[in-house]
């Protein structure tokens, strides 16, 4: 008998007055899976995404975790059942250090110290270099970039959702973040959703 999926979506639906957004989607994505949604803009993309990380609600449909069903109504609920998402736009205040900027966002009691060990940790790891000291307003945006997706994996994710994750970067910055995510993929069975609308990305 087969695992469950890691992720199942089934029959999801978004209504926004002017458009639907999402009509009947299912999608299914197993533990380690790195999963390309695709398509132009304006496609629903996005609103899918929001919808698994809470960040939107369906107006149909049921979300399945782990073959669980389970109702999302809001970020901090999908962080529970262990759902990460980088978002295309920043989110980070840039006259705070990086690490200020993913302290802000954590309930886990730490000290900002603990905070900055954790991500140098992390950084290593996935070969995503940056000094958690430095302000935001003093990193590239490949930096900022890794700032956010560092913050992401902090929470040791099973579901890491990236919206558009190198429409910002230089071709060998792209390539590198790519490379982490088939390696966190593949050691860490973590199941990847990446939003894009390169098909260059999608053969990588």
């Amino acid at each position: 008998m087969s695992a469950a999926p890691r992720l199942e979506l089934r029959h999801i639906s978004k209504q926004y007055p002017a458009v639907k957004a999402n009509d009947d989607v299912s999608l299914s994505v197993q533990p380690g899976e790195i999963h390309a949604i695709l398509g132009e803009n304006g496609a629903g993309k996005s609103t899918l995404m929001k919808i698994v990380f809470g960040a939107v609600q369906p107006d149909a449909g049921e979300i399945l975790i782990d073959g669980q069903p389970v109702t999302i109504r809001n970020p901090h609920e999908a962080k529970a059942q262990g759902i990460a998402m980088v978002f295309q736009h920043f989110s980070l205040f840039d006259t705070l250090t990086a690490a200020e900027n993913v302290w802000l966002g954590l309930d886990s009691g730490e000290t900002l110290e603990q905070v900055s060990e954790r991500i140098r940790a992390k950084a290593n790891e996935y070969g995503l270099p940056i000094d958690p000291s430095r302000p935001v307003h003093s990193l590239s945006v490949g930096e900022r970039q890794r700032v956010e997706i560092i913050r992401g994996l902090l929470a040791n994710p099973k579901i890491l959702i990236l919206d558009e994750p190198t429409s910002v970067l230089t071709p060998q910055e792209a390539d590198e973040v790519l490379g982490m995510l088939r390696d966190l993929a593949l050691r860490k069975e973590v199941s990847v959703l990446i939003i894009t609308h390169k098909f260059r990305e999608v053969m990588a």
